[in-house]
């Protein structure tokens, strides 16, 4: 088991338990759902990082876009809804926040890298730059580029979700734009994992062989179990986020309806005039 991964979550989980407990004591309670979600981001990056799964990586593609999934695909979202406010403004050691807060061109370079028309072409470039031969085999034979590759793909896995998560709001509004931002990600990020399940070729040779891989699997049967998996995730992430927010929209509708009823009197209602003594 390597450190750098099982500190970074050590220090992710002893922050975000420091949050909590700042919070706790001037009387605000985290909802119990935000809590689970990262909680559950984390044991994400647990079972990508610290299990098998990730000393298999350098074994068999498979493996190795499992440990990319978990951790980025599926553990980024969970943990930034997370880290919704107030626990975005209490992650971060007062000074370190404040250091951070003062950058003021670090933080109009994330506000524009966040914006969806940007934040998807980030995501894009970035995502099929690391699945070229060079790059993709640099990270697997080095740890370092390895470790660059996870921040790289969790970086943008943020910058996608930011828009739709809205980690500043208290509350995640159901707007229906969402949708297509989600969903154009995502199928963009499907060509890549249909190509490994279309492409007849052995790829990365260089650093899997062309022979039997892990678990005795055939170059292109590992390929190809790669290429789904990556489509799996795809699917599940559009269906899971299309219902849901057609279901938080369906939600803001029916408070605004409750709102405007409570705000506007019954025409058919008469008031009484007061009485004359």
């Amino acid at each position: 088991m390597e450190f750098g991964p099982l500190a970074s979550i050590l220090l992710a989980e002893g922050l975000y338990l420091r949050a909590l407990f700042v919070l706790g004591r001037r009387g605000v309670a985290i909802p119990l759902g935000q809590r689970v979600c990262w909680h559950l981001g984390l044991a994400l990056w647990v079972a990508g990082l610290l299990t098998p799964i990730g000393s298999l990586a350098e074994e068999a593609l498979v493996f190795h876009m499992a440990e990319h999934l978990l951790i980025a695909d599926l553990g980024a979202p969970l943990l930034l809804v997370g880290m919704r406010s107030p626990v975005l403004v209490f992650l971060l050691p007062r000074p370190l926040l404040v250091a951070v807060a003062r950058r003021q061109k670090l933080r109009g370079l994330f506000r524009a890298l966040r914006r969806p028309l940007v934040a998807i072409p980030v995501y894009m470039g970035v995502l099929y730059l690391w699945h070229f031969d060079f790059m993709f085999e640099a990270a697997v034979r080095s740890p370092l580029v390895h470790v660059l590759q996870h921040g790289s793909f969790v970086g943008i896995g943020i910058l996608v979700w930011w828009a739709v998560i809205e980690p500043k709001r208290r509350r995640l509004p159901g707007e229906l734009w969402k949708i297509p931002h989600i969903l154009a990600a995502r199928v963009l990020g499907m060509f890549l994992g249909m190509a490994f399940v279309l492409i007849r070729v052995p790829v990365y040779a260089g650093v899997y062989g062309t022979g039997e891989r892990a678990y005795g699997l055939s170059p292109l049967h590992d390929q190809q179990l790669a290429g789904a998996l990556m489509v799996s995730v795809d699917i599940l992430i559009m269906a899971f986020s299309l219902c849901f927010l057609f279901w938080r929209a369906s939600q803001d509708a029916d408070l605004d309806d409750a709102g405007t009823r409570v705000a506007r009197p019954d025409p058919g209602h008469r008031p009484r005039s007061p009485t004359r003594r």
